[in-house]
């Protein structure tokens, strides 16, 4: 089945205000950038997003913030964004951080049909607050329950017509669980391959896990903190 669409435009159909999106990447590495620019074109208010971090002030995530198009933040990493914390501390904007491990590996547990898991990341901490605690070999542990969404929209280095991907580098955390756990899921990637040019041993996401892709027009990639040393 042919999955390519024309661009952003027809790949983000179907969004609207007050949904809950997955956002894959790692710091400002292998985020959706064409689509994240499509969504602060159309405007959506209300959103919950999911992403290990919020983008920074003019990049990422930060251009929805801006908007104040997202009511809601799910995860792990933020320290990069004073808009957000701005947002947070105001209480303008909902936040639900998670430890990091937990936030990948709830992501995993909706995409691969799992309600729940206990874990040991967090206990003892306002992360554990209002939940369910076992012990097992003697250690406690907390009740984390898994994470979908509406639509989840990922970044790949390459990808065929039938939606198979392959991440590169860093882009591979987050980017693959979250490819999972969308009702709807959305692709974006550099180069767009005919089906059969992908060597499947080095597919990381399924072609059965993705219902839109488009080839990316242009991707800034840009670097949080660049540290350089002087030349000799």
């Amino acid at each position: 089945m042919n999955k390519v669409v024309s661009g952003p435009q027809e790949a983000l159909k179907g969004i609207e205000d007050g949904m809950t999106l997955m956002l894959g990447g790692f710091g400002l590495c292998g985020i959706p950038e064409n689509s994240i620019a499509e969504l602060v074109k159309l405007g959506v208010k209300n959103l919950t997003c999911i992403s290990n971090n919020a983008g920074v002030d003019d990049f990422g995530l930060g251009l929805l913030l801006q908007k104040r198009q997202i009511r809601k933040m799910i995860s792990s990493y933020v320290g990069e964004n004073d808009l957000f914390e701005r947002l947070m501390l105001s209480g303008e904007m909902e936040v639900d951080l998670i430890p990091q491990g937990s936030l990948a590996e709830r992501c995993r547990a909706g995409g691969a049909g799992i309600p729940a898991f206990f874990t040991p990341a967090g206990y003892g901490t306002e992360v554990a607050e209002g939940k369910e605690v076992r012990v097992f070999n003697g250690k406690p542990h907390i009740l984390e329950s898994a994470l979908t969404a509406d639509f989840a929209i990922v970044k790949a280095w390459k990808g065929d017509y039938l939606g198979n991907l392959i991440y590169k580098g860093t882009a591979r955390n987050f980017n693959p669980m979250m490819a999972m756990a969308g009702k709807i899921t959305i692709a974006e990637v550099e180069e767009l391959v005919e089906p059969g040019e992908l060597d499947p041993n080095f597919i990381h996401t399924p072609g059965i896990f993705v219902n839109r892709i488009f080839q990316g027009e242009k991707f800034e990639k840009r670097i949080e903190q660049r540290t350089v040393r002087p030349r000799a």
